[in-house]
């Protein structure tokens, strides 16, 4: 019984989590650590200025963080 509620739980989670990032590659990653430059490409950016969207969730969002000195993040909130 209680492991039903907690799937229904995950599927309302999903559900309202509609929302993207768009995300922004705004400085430069010279000077900075190999493992930043890897994020900075994990994250889809080619070169600077470049902007791509992405589903906001902890995995992007820790990503994020990593680099959020060398990146600007805009919240989209999708349409219903």
């Amino acid at each position: 019984m209680a492991d039903k509620q907690a799937k229904e739980k995950i599927k309302g989670r999903k559900k309202k989590r509609e929302a993207k990032l768009r995300i922004k590659w705004v400085k430069s990653s010279i000077g900075y650590s190999q493992r930043q430059k890897v994020t900075i490409k994990s994250l889809g950016l080619k070169r600077l200025g470049d902007t791509v969207e992405w589903e906001d969730d902890p995995v992007t969002r820790g990503m994020i963080d990593k680099v959020r000195h060398l990146v600007e993040v805009e919240e989209l909130v999708a349409e219903n």
